[in-house]
């Protein structure tokens, strides 16, 4: 691999982490999963992360400002989308966490998994429902792409240089941002192993509803 190709790819690296890094409500949703259900749903959820950074990485990389240009009318319609879905999970989570609790558990759950298969099924909590609800939710930050447009725009080995450098830059950008979303699912894994209590489950998807709606309202209120 040539010097200018290890470059974009290590660009795409930096890239990545540059914008999954911060927390945001996509970082805590990930948590709450993992520690209320199980890794998998939580690294099915980060990789629908990680998928959606290497879509906007890709789209930049090939398309640069043309594709900026024409988000740019959307960014307030999809930032409000966003607040809404943010909210709808917000809330949902807190009525989870507060509801009535049935008279006997189903034999077939797992304690500590609310209800177990038949609960996973709703919501985000199926690894194929987690990655898609998440992917879907990632892609409405259209100022993802302006990020990395701006990133790629400013590199004059990667702005027009060809599909290999592109493709490379998109691959460290997924890379990057998979490793850091699968190290908060880990961490929100190890976090639900330790409260396992009803309690413990009852205040952190409460906690995680509240962070949730706050960056909710934060995300209406900026731009």
């Amino acid at each position: 691999m040539s010097t200018i190709m290890t470059g974009a790819f290590l660009a795409g690296l930096v890239a990545g982490y540059g914008v999954a890094i911060p927390v945001g409500a996509i970082a805590v949703l990930i948590l709450g999963l993992a520690a209320r259900t199980s890794f998998r749903v939580g690294a099915s959820a980060a990789l629908g992360v990680a998928t959606a950074d290497g879509i906007y990485a890709g789209v930049a990389a090939f398309g640069g400002a043309v594709v900026a240009g024409w988000l740019a009318p959307l960014a307030t319609p999809l930032r409000l989308i966003a607040a809404a879905v943010l909210l709808g999970l917000a809330g949902y989570g807190a009525w989870r966490a507060l509801r009535p609790r049935g008279a006997a558990r189903p034999e077939a759950g797992v304690e500590g998994r609310d209800d177990g298969p038949r609960a996973a099924r709703r919501g985000l909590e199926t690894p194929i429902r987690a990655f898609a609800g998440i992917l879907a939710l990632t892609l409405l930050n259209p100022a993802t792409v302006v990020y990395f447009t701006a990133l790629v725009l400013g590199r004059v080995d990667l702005g027009g240089s060809g599909i290999a450098l592109a493709a490379l830059f998109t691959l460290g950008v997924f890379l990057a941002s998979a490793s850091w979303q699968l190290l908060i699912a880990a961490g929100g894994t190890m976090v639900g192993q330790v409260l396992i209590s009803d309690r413990g489950r009852l205040v952190t998807a409460l906690l995680s509803s509240a962070i949730i709606g706050a960056l909710a309202v934060a995300t209406l209120v900026s731009g």
